[in-house]
């Protein structure tokens, strides 16, 4: 069993690591990748395949203080209306490109507060995104809800357009934590919205919640857990509450002396955990939990999982096309980011052309890396097999990689002739463990805690 002071040894209480929700991250895209470059890939998707679909929507009413996406304030829906039209035109756009018989695997809208948008307005977008490549059978479509920003029509609007599956940021339900992040969402409230989204059929319900916030102790993690589930999620994700004012200014106005130090957000995570255990959830990756009857759990049990900026994902599609400001596709070929800003974003696609500033085009060894990272991250396993029949490295090459990963983790990994595997007692290390893989400089982006 490891200990604290062999975590403590290993630096899991200092490091600073990347989430590894793609392969390099997002701070080592460049402007080297251009929206012709985005155009032509596109271009390449084999006629008939399945796509994911990425909408972001970045407007709040209200910025809450520990979020660190990309979003802005409006109390007008003046902006919100001009960005649902430049929306459209980007989708105009993709029609254009697409090949023949595209049709969605996944659609997501995220945010921000996609619920922000008017009935009519998501009826509106929903039409758009039918005519740039239709539903099938199996097409699930999923919309993060704030519970505080939505009514009766917009729930009707999203369960007509077929929408299947909601998810709901809960983050704590205590009402001291709520105001020391800025975000007041009563466990009444969110109960409501979820009984209005299970009315109407939507089968499968996300919800996410946070560790690491101030003022959390175990007992009220415990406390928020267990409301948390009286609610009957299908799937939960544990997030690290990630702390970084230097890149999102509003989380200045977090207590930083009231956050809970690396050990105790460690303790945090544990107390969750085994509530969900308790609870029959499946542990799935470092921090998912999900029903033995949902599509996560059922990937997992059949080495199908996979990683990509949503977090853990049944998703099988080989792209996933990102569309709004800041929004990240991801093709065979490489990644491409549109500006971030969304005059910026606003500006070029006015203009008839995409709104890509940036990007990767994937090498060999980023794709090997890369998939050896998403299967650490899904598995907690390197599988050599496939790491040599997938992929162009030789035995020796592959093994050195396997051996230098180990050997920095001396005696807590197992490497055999099969691979490499990470115990259950050593799991709370992954994080670190990928980053050992990671062929880049790390010392250009600051990133959040390993726990």
């Amino acid at each position: 069993m490891i200990t604290k002071a062999q975590l403590h040894q290993l630096g899991l209480f200092d490091a600073k690591v990347p989430r590894y929700t793609s392969y390099p991250t997002a701070p080592h895209f460049s402007d080297a990748v251009t929206a012709p470059q985005h155009a032509r890939w596109l271009k390449d998707i084999p006629e008939g395949s399945g796509i994911s679909l990425y909408l972001h929507i970045p407007f709040c009413k209200r910025l809450c203080w520990f979020c660190a996406c990309r979003t802005q304030g409006t109390q007008k829906m003046q902006p919100v209306q001009a960005y649902l039209q430049t929306l459209k035109a980007e989708l105009r756009l993709l029609q254009q490109h697409l090949p023949q018989g595209i049709h969605l695997s996944r659609l997501h809208w995220g945010g921000g507060t996609p619920t922000l948008l008017s009935a009519q307005m998501m009826s509106e977008l929903i039409e758009a995104i039918r005519q740039v490549a239709p539903f099938d059978e199996h097409t699930e479509f999923s919309v993060e809800i704030d519970p505080n920003e939505i009514d009766i029509a917009r729930l009707d609007a999203l369960a007509d357009a077929g929408m299947t599956r909601a998810s709901i940021g809960v983050q704590d339900f205590d009402p001291e934590i709520q105001k020391s992040i800025g975000r007041q969402q009563s466990y009444e409230d969110t109960r409501w919205a979820v009984e209005e989204i299970r009315a109407r059929g939507v089968a499968s319900l996300n919800t996410d919640i946070l560790f690491g916030l101030p003022h959390q102790t175990p007992t009220k993690m415990a406390e928020s857990v267990e409301k948390l589930l009286s609610l009957s999620p299908d799937r939960v994700a544990l997030y690290g509450y990630a702390h970084v004012p230097w890149m999102a200014k509003r989380q200045q106005l977090i207590p930083s002396d009231s956050l809970p130090t690396p050990e105790e957000r460690l303790e945090l995570f544990d107390v969750a955990r085994k509530i969900f255990k308790w609870d029959h959830f499946e542990e799935i990756g470092i921090d998912h939990f999900a029903t033995r009857q949902d599509g996560l759990s059922l990937a997992h049990n059949i080495g199908r999982l996979r990683r990509n900026f949503q977090g853990y994902t049944d998703d099988t599609a080989d792209v996933l096309i990102g569309v709004g400001a800041s929004a990240i596709s991801k093709f065979p070929q490489g990644y491409t980011q549109n500006a971030a800003a969304t005059g910026a974003y606003t500006a070029a696609i006015r203009k008839g052309s995409y709104a890509t500033s940036r990007g990767h085009v994937l090498d060999g060894e980023d794709t090997l890396r890369g998939r050896m990272i998403e299967q650490l991250m899904c598995e907690f396993r390197i599988d050599r097999c496939e790491m040599l029949q997938s992929f162009n490295v030789t035995s020796d090459t592959l093994n050195q990689i396997l051996v230098q990963t180990g050997q920095a983790f001396e005696g807590l990994l197992t490497l055999n002739d099969a691979g490499l595997f990470v115990p259950p007692e050593a799991r709370p290390l992954t994080r670190m463990i990928a980053r050992s893989l990671d062929a880049y400089d790390l010392s250009l982006a600051g990133h959040s805690s390993a726990i």
